[in-house]
């Protein structure tokens, strides 16, 4: 090798190195849905910083979470390596051995395969909890891990009996927040979107649900709230549907802002909370079976937004990250974190 060679491959290795979590993930075979959701997790930073301590580290190795580990895996050659890419084939093996249906080389959905992966973390993180039991403690089925204290937000749904004015309270958990795109709208924003999914949704005939006061079924109104906002709040616009026997993609423009204020959704009760900034998307083109997924996130420790189209990577302007084909949108309370991560 030549000392010209030398010189170019240190400035490679060198520009490589001081770009820490700038790295492209190879497509092994229709897995762009998988790339694309791991570019956006492995841009979190609350997660890359808490996964990658060294005490977790040992925790997982510990108590043989399979998931986590080989994420953790992944995590270090993005963070912590020097190549321009890698191959998630390990993670990409692990969910297809947990969840069959991603186990072949067809497209996926990327928001269910998002789904899967987060509530697969979460149950493989809970082992942890449960391997520092002391003896005859009971089991609790509600451990919360860095999952759930970062992506998990509960809804409110008050149900209001028009007959005979009972009203009911119920809650429910949430990761994700799947929202409609309003009907033959061509170009709508993300909050449009927001308020079509929180209105009061009126159950008539056939919807009439029981009322517990009197027993019996009832026209009611309900009014959906956001009762717990998450520290990262995921948004899936459900642009695949159904047309008849035929699936149709909604390719409407959706325009988000990179700053989110949900005050409006919040339930009565819920504390006041500040606005979201966005740090990561999900874009879609194509159709559902010939389609291809790409991941655009900023990366907070070198303050820039890159695009990641499998092992390819790229820097964009700020003003780029607007696009129609946006399908799952990130956001959290903290912008600028800067995550202390052990290795670099």
């Amino acid at each position: 090798m030549t000392e010209d060679m030398k010189c170019s491959l240190g400035r490679q290795l060198q520009s490589q190195q001081s770009r820490p979590g700038v790295c492209g993930l190879d497509n092994s075979g229709n897995s762009c849905y998988l790339n694309a959701v791991l570019q956006c997790l492995c841009s979190t930073m609350p997660l890359v910083e808490h996964l990658l301590n060294q005490d977790t580290r040992k925790d997982l190795g510990r108590c043989k979470c399979r998931l986590a580990q080989v994420f953790v895996q992944l995590l270090e050659k993005m963070w912590l390596g020097s190549s321009s890419s890698c191959a998630p084939v390990e993670t990409r093996s692990m969910l297809g051995s947990i969840f069959p249906q991603f186990d072949n080389y067809t497209q996926q959905d990327a928001q269910e395969l998002l789904l899967h992966l987060l509530n697969g973390l979460h149950e493989d993180l809970k082992k942890i909890h449960f391997s520092r039991r002391q003896p005859g403690e009971k089991q609790s089925t509600t451990e919360s891990t860095i999952i759930s204290d970062l992506f998990e937000g509960q809804l409110s749904y008050l149900t209001y009996f028009m007959q005979c004015g009972h009203q009911a309270n119920n809650a429910q958990t949430f990761t994700i927040l799947s929202l409609p795109i309003p009907k033959k709208s061509k170009k709508c924003s993300i909050e449009d979107c927001l308020s079509l999914f929180f209105e009061e949704t009126i159950l008539t005939v056939a919807e009439q649900t029981l009322c517990s006061a009197c027993g019996l079924r009832r026209e009611a109104a309900v009014q959906t709230c956001l009762d717990k906002p998450p520290e990262i709040l995921i948004l899936h616009l459900k642009r695949f549907g159904c047309k008849g026997k035929s699936q149709v993609k909604l390719s409407a423009n959706v325009s988000f802002s990179m700053e989110l204020d949900i005050s409006a959704f919040l339930s009565s009760s819920a504390q006041e909370t500040s606005p979201y900034h966005l740090y990561a998307v999900v874009n879609h083109t194509g159709h559902l079976d010939m389609g291809h997924y790409t991941a655009v996130c900023y990366n907070s420790l070198l303050g820039m937004w890159h695009c990641f189209d499998d092992a390819l990577v790229r820097e964009v302007q700020e003003k780029l990250v607007q696009s129609p084909n946006a399908y799952v949108l990130f956001y959290m309370h903290k912008p600028f974190y800067k995550p202390k991560i052990q290795g670099l």
